[in-house]
């Protein structure tokens, strides 16, 4: 079992499947909501997600047309990724402990901050990946 949540611990979360595709985007939006040199997120498996505490908390920002990102209203933390009515990803900075994956790619590196420094063994790519 993955446990996770907020700054302020008023939000909680659980995962009940392993976290897979651990990634990091670099690009000019996912540094303004992470307020940092991008995002490390990995997916979850559909219907392993659940709220333990605070989702009334929650604070939803739709960032395409079905996508968004759900944080919480009181600290801030950006918690997790959303499509449609399911959270799709979580950022590896609220999990509790290890989450058990590894950053495996970085994408949109070629927007990434002029002071941001990519360390690691990664695969770097300046757009998403190719498929």
């Amino acid at each position: 079992m993955i446990t996770g949540g907020c700054f302020c611990g008023r939000v909680r979360y659980q995962v009940a499947a392993p976290l897979a595709a651990g990634q990091s985007c670099h690009c000019s939006r996912c540094r303004k909501a992470f307020s940092g040199a991008g995002s490390a997120y990995a997916e979850v498996p559909p219907g392993s997600f659940s709220w333990l505490s605070g989702e009334d908390n929650l604070g939803r920002f739709e960032t395409a047309p079905g996508w968004g990102l759900c944080f919480c209203r009181t600290c801030g933390s950006t918690l997790c990724g959303t499509t449609g009515d399911g959270v799709h990803g979580v950022t590896l900075g609220c999990v509790d402990g290890d989450p058990g994956v590894r950053i495996e790619k970085h994408i949109f590196v070629g927007s990434r901050a002029p002071w941001d420094h990519i360390g690691g063994s990664a695969p770097q790519y300046a757009e998403f990946p190719p498929r």
